[in-house]
């Protein structure tokens, strides 16, 4: 391609896929041709799987892809987290080791954040991580960890260093989850699934190679990683499905998105359910109550703003600016209209939205929206979290006072103290 025009990128990706497309290959056959091609990543780099393309023209590619009916490369799960962040941290062994087999859908992925006595404070994490010999040893719980239970590979945060300060004793490791010395039980959820696990390290084994920039930079590389999750908690995010077409390649997609959406799939009654508002006012003749209507107006001008400003940030990936704060704005406001929105069915419901099951209002949905809402303002940081972002890093006040950001962590009150040595 001589000369990287939205023209010259679709000629180019339209004759790649007319001539290498093929329904009847396996999944994996077809994306390892696809990352071998570039064109399941333009964006990334050339060196891994990448065209160097500006993301603008990702949806030129897309386009071409859809119009031909074409199966993309594996991008539902954490394992996007993991590829940004080790696109963006990793050493070239782990771009060699993860990177292709993220994008073919071989490798899935857990994220080892969140720990009991610290959910919202991640500098606080407590399960440890000590050198012995050539192997570092990794003891401690995490929790909350969606899709651990069947992951290969997870993206951990742990603390190498208790007599460093509490941000700069943390180290960023990839961790074997299938190994002996990693147990994952799951939790199941008031509202009836059981998406998250806790997850016990009992003398894990990590080696050296697999640790992310240096030791005491795991609060840098997590940040990245959660920049990225919060990018995508403003329900953007479109995803493949492969619909109804037929044939190998769509049967085994289809496969794919059941059994990795699977744990997500409250995931829309957790945002609330703006889409069965209008409906549901008609439904149930609420739609005359001026209250209800006055309510109704205040959540759609609300989901309506959430939907620009999540626009907003795409336009400004697109043009190839950085992951900054303003993901904190989408999950901040995310929170607000999914809580709105539950407000708004429970007005329109009455006492029977309490109701669970076939005798609940749709089944039980708006049951299910009630008792999942609230997660909206947890995961992937609080909305306390999000607001000390915002208020810091976008409005540029000063920071809220701390009185153990500059103690060395041993000497930090916590929830937990017996991990400490």
């Amino acid at each position: 391609m001589s000369e990287i025009n939205e023209a010259a990128v679709r000629a180019e990706v339209r004759a790649w896929l007319e001539k290498n497309w093929d329904p009847n290959l396996g999944l994996v056959e077809w994306r390892t041709k696809l990352v071998d091609s570039g064109w399941g990543a333009p964006h990334w780099p050339k060196e891994w799987y990448g065209r160097d393309l500006p993301v603008g023209l990702v949806p030129v590619v897309d386009e071409e892809f859809a119009r031909i009916g074409a199966v993309g490369v594996a991008k539902a799960g954490i394992r996007t987290l993991a590829a940004a962040t080790i696109l963006a941290h990793g050493s070239k062994l782990h771009k060699e080791k993860f990177l292709r087999r993220i994008l073919t859908g071989e490798d899935t992925w857990c994220q080892l954040f969140s720990e009991p006595g610290s959910g919202s404070d991640l500098a606080g994490a407590v399960t440890r991580a000590d050198l012995k010999g050539n192997k570092w040893v990794i003891n401690g719980q995490k929790v909350w960890n969606t899709s651990a239970h069947k992951a290969h590979w997870g993206l951990l945060l742990a603390r190498s260093d208790w007599d460093a300060r509490k941000h700069k004793g943390l180290t960023y490791f990839i961790i074997d989850m299938k190994q002996p010395g990693v147990q994952v039980y799951p939790l199941k959820q008031m509202n009836g699934h059981a998406s998250f696990n806790q997850v016990f390290f009992n003398d894990a084994i990590i080696e050296p190679e697999y640790m992310l920039e240096n030791t005491g930079d795991g609060w840098t590389v997590a940040t990245t990683t959660l920049m990225h999750e919060r990018r995508g908690a403003d329900g953007m995010r479109g995803l493949a499905s492969g619909g109804n077409r037929q044939g190998r390649i769509y049967d085994e997609e289809r496969a794919e998105v059941a059994t990795t959406m699977e744990p997500y799939k409250w995931y829309p009654q957790r945002a609330g359910r703006v889409d069965l508002v209008i409906p549901r006012a008609r439904e149930t003749g609420t739609i005359n109550d001026p209250v209800v209507r006055q309510e109704i107006a205040r959540l759609l001008i609300l989901s309506k703003s959430a939907e620009w400003l999540a626009r907003r940030a795409r336009t400004a990936q697109e043009q190839g600016r950085p992951q900054g704060p303003e993901g904190s704005l989408g999950k901040l406001i995310s929170s607000h209209v999914a809580r709105a929105a539950a407000r708004v069915h429970t007005l329109m419901s009455g006492a029977n939205a309490l109701l669970s099951g076939e005798d609940g209002e749709l089944n039980g949905t708006i049951a299910e929206i009630l008792v999942s809402v609230p997660a909206c303002s947890i995961a992937g940081g609080t909305d306390e979290i999000q607001r000390n972002i915002i208020s810091e890093r976008v409005l540029k006040m000063p920071k809220e006072p701390s009185v153990d950001a500059e103690k060395p962590f041993r000497e930090v009150p916590r929830n937990i103290t017996s991990a400490a040595s």
